[in-house]
């Protein structure tokens, strides 16, 4: 089986215009990523899929792998999707861009779930929300699962609601996830349904189509840099480690 990690990263942002390029302890954010990636040796290929110029120029200067994609992809997972099709991978790993601290362990267990059960298709990660995470955040994607490891569903509302007022041990859907080349072709190929168009929630759109997602539990204290802000909590955490 080949595997092949993505990085997708794109230029524009809204919160943080040019955040993959955004300098940590004097490197962009996409070499951080990439380095932690690397670490994965089951990856036959790991590269950085890009829309930009600037990203693109700058990957090559620092040894980057980097392929141009389209500008018109409006999700990283269809930014895979292209890749895809130009590949004869059989699984590719989607792996967030603005994630320096990312684990490699963590994106080794959906390698090795897959290895495991290779019939599965399409497999996600979710951890537990931090206490520092508000659970109404819009920014951040609930997750409810079965005891088999079964995705439920994903929404940016709090799920699973209490009724009662009890408390609930909630989760949030990392952005790390692993798609077989079938799967991917398919969602590049198809619109978007009813519920993905309300959450705007990528996963839905097999969700909707009947895909069968396994979504496991993982450790993970990466930090997300979805403002500048962050920058200063990763760079702290670096001289500290």
């Amino acid at each position: 089986m080949k595997i092949v990690g993505v990085i997708p990263a794109r230029y524009q942002s809204s919160r943080f215009p040019g955040k993959p390029l955004a300098l940590i302890q004097g490197k962009p954010m996409i070499w951080w990523v990439y380095q932690q990636a690397s670490k994965v040796t089951d990856f036959a290929e790991l590269m950085v899929a890009t829309d930009s110029d600037k990203i693109y120029e700058e990957c090559q200067k620092l040894g980057i792998n980097v392929a141009m994609t389209s500008d018109k992809h409006p999700t990283g997972t269809d930014r895979l999707g292209e890749i895809a099709e130009k590949s004869d991978a059989d699984f590719f790993v989607n792996i967030q861009g603005d994630e320096p601290l990312i684990e490699p362990r963590v994106i080794q267990s959906i390698i090795d779930y897959k290895k495991a059960h290779p019939e599965v298709e399409v497999i996600n990660t979710m951890a537990a929300l931090k206490p520092e995470q508000d659970v109404e955040e819009l920014s951040i994607v609930k997750a409810a699962a079965a005891k088999n490891d079964d995705l439920l569903y994903l929404s940016r509302s709090p799920i699973p609601r209490s009724k009662k007022g009890d408390k609930v041990d909630y989760k949030r859907h990392l952005g790390l996830y692993g798609l077989s080349r079938e799967a991917l072709l398919f969602y590049a190929h198809t619109d978007r349904g009813y519920l993905e168009s309300i959450e705007d929630v990528e996963m839905l759109r097999f969700m909707e189509n009947g895909y069968r997602i396994k979504i496991l539990e993982v450790v993970s204290d990466s930090i997300g840099v979805d403002n500048p802000e962050d920058i200063d909590k990763v760079e702290a955490i670096l001289a500290t480690n």
